[in-house]
């Protein structure tokens, strides 16, 4: 095959598949390195065993014991060996801080390939080709014409797997892999930081040159390319629905988190440039970002030989007259991936981040849905788990519960489940070792409260009300956990979640939460004729969600959005404020929780079964999960159809 064939052939491997490790171009490159170290090895080596054969042939071989070395004189030896060391503390000590603070991995180091990365299909695909191109370097620009991606930076939410795939990379291309943390570059010494820069590249080329490509990672690099003072910057906004895709929230007595709620930017933050300014002068943020731009875009460099040469030839060619003039050294080309983290991607200089220097910006979501069950299938396949959760709707359960969680965060709560497995003394983690692990993780820890008898039956009372509320309107919702257990601030709480993955809501879904959040203080009236300070944190949650509704969705009598409204007195506020600063969207606020809370109250009142079955349970049990919920709720009695209402329960099953 020639070598156009070969490269033709290496191109079409690149876009269809993945390399076997250390092939193709690096591959082919590494393998000639070897070849031409070798030969340089037995030429060295020719020299001094002809002179030794040569010796024999003569009869005057090389005899080991005949060799004598000099004697030295301590008294000389010791005064010497002091300067040396002062030499060393007064000038080796700029010279150390210059180092590059690096630590090299081999392939065979690294324990991860990118069959370990497992929930973000979509990074891992685009990674993969990125690969390719680095692998196939040479046959993409002889052949096609093409530059190689030369940076690539990972930006997104700490725990979603930046470095993980990192570590991925350099093992399925068997290069080497300079990791650092880019505050490691940081010195106290003025220049040194530049200077470990500087360091840092030159083994990273060094290491290309040997090896046919390297990889380089500098995990945090936001520590030292954050934008330079006069410099523009503009801070991509949060999408206005970005918060809605919350799937779970928890209602709590006192308080209710999770709230899927829009605050919307003013206009002036969505895409608006600031111009950033630096009073101090130093090396700085200024000088570092500049030294970064530089060596990012001199990959290519000469060699230290090619530079003797290249010193040699100027010096001859200025004896030589200009038809006769010798040529210089071209620098060899640098197979080099420089692969940058970051969680401030925003922030990071925009010099940095043009084609040439990042040529891809790759944004690590948190796992969806599939993500995240393809990270429950991953983790438990070798944790220690009970038959149960083998099954596909547990999985599904799993996957559902830890919306919003990392992958870290979904390992690190299996691991929080084996804990919660060995303190009851079981070899294997159930179901309920990771709702209670969830609940230690997002809630906190159970404490220890003893609660007055009225207290507790009005605590358990005010969770009921919520439990049965979320049960009769809102069957598209999974309720998770029902305690009276105290956890940080709240005394009791209710854990609820969508059952499937949803980015919208719609308008009866909006209302279905405000009256969850009303159940809790409609219940105490009911059962007590009296309202407790516990409803506080629901009203809280409701006015947002109404206030969201009436400001911002449309939802109710106005179709005026207060995310528009400029140049008032409230215009920096977010759309609650807004919409609760002007008189007639706080009317249409106030009138939309009036008119909510009167439909909770019918509907609790034609069902005090439910909410008193639950209490019981609750003042007795302290604590229900998952499906005890709903068996308690069930064994209750039938739920009463009040006129007025809609049976969501019961068209939610003739569906």
């Amino acid at each position: 095959m020639s070598e156009s064939a070969a490269r033709q052939a290496t191109l079409v491997q690149a876009g269809s598949g993945q390399f076997e490790r250390g092939g193709a171009d690096v591959g082919r490159s590494r393998e000639t390195s070897r070849r031409r170290r070798l030969e340089k090895l037995a030429l060295v080596l020719l020299l001094p065993a002809l002179w030794l054969a040569a010796r024999i042939v003569l009869g005057n071989p090389m005899v080991v014991t005949d060799l004598t070395f000099p004697e030295v004189d301590p008294l000389t030896v010791t005064p010497v060996l002091f300067f040396v060391v002062l030499i060393f503390a007064l000038v080796g000590t700029s010279f150390i801080a210059g180092r590059s603070p690096h630590v090299t991995y081999r392939p065979e180091q690294i324990s991860i390939g990118l069959d370990d990365v497992v929930g973000i299909e979509p990074v891992k695909e685009e990674v993969q080709r990125s690969l390719n191109l680095f692998l196939a370097h040479r046959a993409f620009a002889d052949e096609m014409g093409g530059s190689p991606r030369r940076g690539l930076l990972f930006e997104g939410a700490p725990g979603t797997g930046k470095t993980h795939l990192a570590k991925a990379m350099a093992r399925e291309a068997g290069v080497p892999f300079l990791f650092v943390s880019a505050t490691s570059f940081q010195s106290m010494y003025y220049g040194a930081t530049a200077r470990k820069i500087r360091s840092y590249f030159k083994a990273l080329r060094k290491a290309a040159r040997r090896e046919g490509g390297a990889i380089g990672f500098i995990e945090e690099i936001d520590a030292i390319a954050m934008v330079r003072g006069g410099m523009s910057m503009t801070a991509a906004p949060m999408s206005a629905m970005s918060a809605m895709s919350a799937s779970s929230s928890v209602t709590c007595c006192g308080g209710l988190e999770g709230l899927p709620s829009v605050y919307s930017l003013s206009g002036a933050s969505r895409g608006s440039a600031g111009l950033v300014t630096h009073s101090m002068v130093s090396e700085g943020v200024g000088g570092v970002v500049n030294e970064l731009l530089v060596q990012m875009q001199s990959f290519d460099e000469p060699t230290g030989w090619q530079k003797l040469q290249s010193k040699a030839i100027d010096a001859l060619n200025l004896f030589l007259p200009p038809h006769r003039q010798l040529s210089r050294p071209s620098p060899p080309s640098t197979n080099v991936l420089l692969i940058a983290a970051t969680n401030r991607a925003d922030s990071l200089d925009p010099a940095l981040l043009r084609p040439g220097r990042f040529d891809r910006r790759l944004t690590f979501e948190l796992p969806g849905r599939v993500g995240r069950r393809a990270l429950v299938d991953h983790f438990l396949r070798s944790k220690a788990h009970d038959a149960e959760l083998d099954a596909d709707e547990a999985r599904d359960h799993l996957a559902a519960i830890t919306s919003g969680y990392s992958p870290v965060m979904i390992e690190h709560l299996f691991d929080e489940a084996l804990v919660n497995a060995v303190r009851r003394g079981a070899a294997t983690m159930s179901r309920n070792d990771i709702e209670r692990a969830r609940l230690v993780e997002e809630i906190g820890l159970g404490q220890p409260v003893q609660y007055t008898d009225h207290e507790q039956r009005l605590i358990a009372t005010h969770e009921a009300g919520h439990a049965t509320v979320a049960w009769l309107m809102a069957p598209t919702r999974r309720l998770e956990v029902l305690s009276i257990i105290k956890r940080r601030d709240a005394l009791g709480m209710l854990a609820h979640g969508d059952r499937d993955e949803v980015y919208t809501r719609s308008r009866k879904e909006m209302i279905a939460l405000i009256r969850i959040a009303m159940g809790g203080q409609v219940a105490e009236q009911l059962f007590f004729d009296d309202i407790s300070t516990g409803p506080g944190g629901d009203l809280l949650y409701a006015t947002n969600v109404a206030a969201q509704m009436v400001g911002a969705c449309g939802m109710d009598d106005t179709l005026v959005s207060y995310a528009a409204v400029q140049g008032s007195a409230f215009n920096d506020q977010n759309i609650v404020g807004r919409v609760l600063a002007d008189s007639i969207g706080r009317d249409q606020v106030e009138r939309l929780l009036q008119a909510q809370r009167d439909h909770v109250r019918l509907l609790l009142a034609a069902n005090q079964h439910l909410v008193a079955a639950l209490r019981d349970a609750l003042v007795d049990r302290h604590e229900l999960i998952g499906a005890e919920i709903t068996e308690v709720l069930q064994a209750a009695g039938a739920p009463v159809v009040v006129d007025d209402l809609i049976d969501l329960r019961s068209v939610a099953a003739s569906v």
